[in-house]
């Protein structure tokens, strides 16, 4: 079982910054996961932010595409999302997904969420 621990999150003004962390644990068996953030606002679907690849490829929602920045380092089994030029639409629970792929079908694991508020 993997464990998700994320950590950052907070009230900033807009245009502000913010950075999150996700860490992971357990049993990870496949070098080769997928790990990303979501978020959900207040009666919206949750949606992808970004997701990152064990090579380091990248992916990002065209909404945050300019501001956010992904990143993870494997040694530490540690995504972080850096967050520049907030905005009040950013406001969400932010989640930390990580998705093993040695399993078919794959296996997703969540984090519990951090809250960002983006008000002034």
């Amino acid at each position: 079982q993997v464990q998700l621990v994320e950590s950052g999150g907070g009230l900033v003004q807009p245009g502000g910054s913010l950075r999150l962390s996700c860490a992971a644990s357990g049993t990870i068996f496949s070098i080769n996961n997928v790990m990303g953030w979501y978020r959900q606002a207040p009666g919206k679907q949750r949606e992808l932010v970004a997701t990152t690849t064990g090579g380091g490829t990248t992916n990002y929602a065209d909404s945050v595409k300019g501001r956010f920045t992904i990143s993870r380092d494997n040694a530490k089994n540690t995504m972080y999302l850096q967050m520049n030029s907030l905005k009040p639409e950013d406001t969400a629970v932010y989640y930390c997904n990580l998705r093993d792929l040695f399993f078919i079908p794959y296996r997703d694991y969540w984090g519990q969420g951090t809250q960002i508020t983006v008000s002034s």
